[in-house]
């Protein structure tokens, strides 16, 4: 384990995945199909952990594609606005296109709708990860997504291969989204693959369960992985929590309640901040209840990567608010 934490205390981050622009309606409360105005913002699970990770005082750079039009310009604007390095995303031609994302604020009845048709992010290839400089960073991280079509698929196993002959530890968000996939059967074989190429595993009771055959195993599988020496495991059950696995050690964590104005976000926000924390010098149980409160606070305001708390805004809302429970 000391690997996997020297690694993300170099604060230096490469993440593999995709950006996309967030519309999400105004005012909090309205439904999409009867906004007027709706807000722009940077969006897409891998750029929302990027732009946490340097709000909370880390280095990110996104490693992705991008389409060459308006929306491909407008997301490389915001990640410069948030402090995110893009120096190793390619732009791309022709009819490929960015992640859309239209959303509203509010929990009931809740609908995001994703655009994901012909998707830019999945045409990374094996050469664009061939030229990350992979002694910048200190860690890697993906997201799930990033797995569901060649070619980005076998571009982000190449990546995992050269982090490790960096050695450098890979982090891995599996964030199963079936939308993206072209079976369920291709999903779990495939994202079972890249969880046995981490180091450090997170994800949700339902994504461990699917990676099982069954969310009554989730538990059994999360355990599974975490048997390997040096790796964490972190099974996150929402309203009860989360179980961090690590050298046969289950470490519960509740969370902190907050008046939630939409669901989304809430896991991009957890990385980000299990991560600085760490990186910071807190304990992995402290770390992870950094982490928690950064979902918590991210679920109390509109937008994703506009509502990832800074550094001073997560030690205001810790101070302020009682908990976890759990």
């Amino acid at each position: 384990m000391s690997a996997l934490i020297d690694g993300i205390k170099g604060n230096r981050f490469a993440v593999f995945g995709r950006a996309g622009m967030d519309l999400y309606a105004d005012p909090v409360g309205v439904k999409s199909e009867d906004a007027d105005t709706f807000h722009a913002d940077l969006g897409g699970s891998s750029a929302n952990i990027c732009a946490g990770l340097v709000k909370l005082g880390s280095q990110a750079s996104l490693i992705t594609s991008i389409s060459d039009d308006a929306v491909g310009r407008f997301c490389l604007n915001k990640l410069a606005h948030y402090g995110v390095d893009t120096s190793y995303i390619r732009v791309v031609g022709g009819e490929y296109r960015m992640s859309l994302a239209v959303y509203e604020s509010r929990i009931e009845n809740f609908q995001n709708v994703i655009y994901r048709n012909g998707a830019v992010d999945f045409q990374v290839t094996e050469d664009d990860m061939d030229k990350v400089d992979y002694d910048k960073f200190s860690a890697v991280i993906s997201a799930g997504t990033v797995f569901a079509s060649e070619p980005s698929r076998s571009a982000t196993f190449r990546a995992f291969d050269n982090a490790r002959k960096t050695g450098l530890p890979v982090i891995f968000d599996i964030d199963y989204r079936p939308y993206s996939w072209p079976s369920p059967e291709v999903a779990a074989e495939v994202l079972s693959r890249a969880g046995e190429a981490s180091d450090l595993i997170v994800g949700n009771d339902e994504e461990f369960g699917f990676m099982a055959g069954g969310i009554e195993k989730g538990l059994d599988k999360a355990k599974e992985l975490a048997a390997k020496p040096g790796r964490i495991v972190i099974y996150k059950m929402g309203e009860k929590g989360a179980v961090t696995l690590v050298d046969g050690q289950e470490i519960e964590t509740g969370i902190y309640p907050v008046t939630a104005v939409k669901p989304n976000g809430a896991g991009d926000s957890f990385m980000a901040g299990l991560l600085a924390s760490i990186a910071a010098g807190s304990e992995l149980k402290e770390a992870v209840m950094r982490g928690s409160a950064c979902a918590s606070i991210v679920v109390s305001k509109p937008g994703c990567a506009p509502a990832m708390p800074t550094t001073p805004e997560l030690d205001a809302f810790l101070a302020s608010h009682p908990g976890p429970t759990t």
